[in-house]
């Protein structure tokens, strides 16, 4: 199993090594598409850099709630 762990932390680099600021507001708002490990992805981003912290009121609180849920990491 630590194997399939490694891969899919290996994927997750590899696709936010890839992910703009601006891709990541597009993922989370919906107005860019995308899988949901993709706006997960995004979610992640958002907390890790800040920016859901300077943006609109409910990025924040979605990005906190989605912690919360244990879906992102904080």
């Amino acid at each position: 199993m630590q194997v399939a762990t490694d891969i899919r932390y290996l994927k997750h680099l590899e696709i936010m090594n890839n992910i703009t600021d601006y891709m990541a507001v597009g993922l989370a708002e919906g107005f860019e598409e995308g899988t949901e490990e993709q706006i997960i992805d995004a979610w992640q981003h958002l907390h890790d850099t800040g920016l859901a912290y300077k943006l609109q009121g409910w990025f924040g609180r979605t990005a906190q709630q989605l912690i919360q849920e244990g879906v992102i990491n904080e």
